[in-house]
């Protein structure tokens, strides 16, 4: 039987992409900084970030408050750093639910085709046709506002790109040889795509994974700017925008440093999924 082709890419293809391109360790410095805030956050919020103290109402940047105060007095930096577990955790859990569901999806209508194809394309398509934003928008109102919810919403409108992805390639892996091989061997459908067909796919869609975790970040900063988010008074970047929309001419603060906060992590995810993109292709591995 002929040998499976892994297209998945090596440690050491990954370790050059990383040092042909030198902005990729800008953004997985950037990136471990941020988890690292998020993990560390109790020791490292100079503050509680849900006490209020209207004594210190809109306070400017200053020695005691780094980031200033928002209009119940709580500290600004302390509810950034929290703000990061949130967006995280959303969408990390949000891009791996989407990244199972969507994947065995697209391999199961790669594999079987005909009628189930159709259908699963079919779905596809309609959740294609609606913006992102705006399907995450009529799914978090209709489930309510919660951080479960929230992250139900993100994953069902990131589930059609990461099912076209495993579709394709699985097309043209089911022709190969060695499936044929397997076949031949009596090996059935699910050890087939388990083992020879998701093994050669899986680089893709982790690339996917990674460049659409940034989409899945600033969809839960929208939903939570128009109150469809967490809960308050749990602390996310934003709500903490929203809050500094009201007091735009009085505390710039408010909304500049949230709005750095999720340019530096998309950023960060931006350059990490472009390195491990350039590790992935082959054609640009030989360039």
């Amino acid at each position: 039987m002929s040998a499976i082709v892994s297209v998945a890419p090596r440690p050491n293809a990954l370790w050059l992409a990383l040092r042909k391109n030198r902005l990729s360790w800008v953004g997985l410095g950037l990136l471990m900084l941020i988890v690292f805030t998020a993990l560390f956050a109790p020791w490292i919020a100079p503050h509680d970030p849900l006490q209020q103290n209207i004594a210190y109402r809109l306070e400017p940047p200053s020695a005691e408050f780094w980031l200033g105060t928002d209009s119940y007095g709580r500290d600004v930096l302390s509810r950034l750093i929290y703000g990061t577990r949130v967006s995280l955790l959303v969408g990390f859990v949000a891009i791996l639910i989407a990244m199972a569901i969507g994947s065995s999806l697209g391999v199961l209508a790669g594999y079987i085709g005909g009628l189930f194809d159709r259908l699963v394309m079919g779905l596809v398509d309609v959740l294609l046709s609606f913006p992102t934003l705006v399907l995450g928008l009529m799914i978090a109102a209709m489930l309510g506002a919660s951080l479960q919810n929230l992250i139900i919403a993100i994953a069902i409108t990131e589930i059609a790109p990461f099912v076209r992805v495993a579709r394709a390639p699985t097309i043209a892996l089911k022709q190969r040889d060695f499936i044929e091989a397997g076949r031949a061997l009596g090996y059935g459908p699910l050890r087939l795509m388990g083992v020879h067909i998701v093994p050669n796919m899986i680089s893709d869609v982790v690339v996917l994974g990674s460049l659409w975790m940034a989409s899945a970040i600033r969809t839960e900063a929208s939903l939570s700017f128009i109150g469809l988010g967490v809960p308050p008074p749990t602390a996310t970047w934003g709500s903490m925008i929203r809050e500094g929309f009201e007091n735009i001419l009085d505390a710039w603060w408010l909304t500049v440093f949230p709005s750095l906060a999720i340019l530096l992590t998309v950023l960060a995810l931006n350059l990490l999924g472009d390195a491990l993109r350039d590790a992935i292709d082959p054609k640009l591995r030989s360039e």
